[in-house]
């Protein structure tokens, strides 16, 4: 784990595409980590979401801001439900505290965003399943690329 960010160059077409975990998503989601910054508490990352993709229910631990470089993404069941539509290009922001009971992709999208802190994914009734952090994503994509050395050796 990193214990300190350092400057940082990523080539974001060098990397695979890793699914996003079903558990969090649906519709086959993938993402590719860009950086962690443990003394921010940040991540950053694009994520690939094919139409008819979402995210599970969720809420911001802390703000976030995003880049939809391409598509279209309905949060909080869009614009015509009282949330947002972003279309391609556009910007948001996600303050802290704030909650998606879905996220959606109506057709092929995909987004840069980076994490001031935690996204805390909820079960039905409200509870948090899970909380992903800077350390969670870092840990899951570094799983990711070990397997995939693995299928690379054998």
């Amino acid at each position: 784990m990193k214990q300190k960010s350092q400057e940082e160059y990523v080539q974001m077409d060098d990397a695979p595409w890793a699914p996003f975990p079903e558990a969090l998503s649906a519709g086959g989601i993938t993402w590719r980590l860009l950086h962690v910054s443990p003394d921010m508490g940040s991540w950053t990352a694009v994520f690939e979401c094919p139409a008819g993709s979402s995210f599970n229910a969720h809420f911001h631990t802390g703000p976030g801001e995003y880049f939809l470089y391409k598509g279209r993404m309905d949060v909080r069941g869009g614009r015509d439900e009282g949330g947002d539509t972003a279309i391609a290009p556009g910007y948001g922001y996600e303050s802290s505290g704030a909650f998606h009971g879905k996220t959606e992709f109506p057709i092929p999208s995909a987004f840069y965003m980076t994490f001031l802190g935690p996204l805390a994914f909820t079960n039905a009734d409200g509870s948090v399943a899970v909380n992903i952090g800077w350390d969670e994503a870092q840990g899951a994509w570094e799983a990711f690329l070990n397997q995939q050395e693995l299928k690379l050796s054998a």
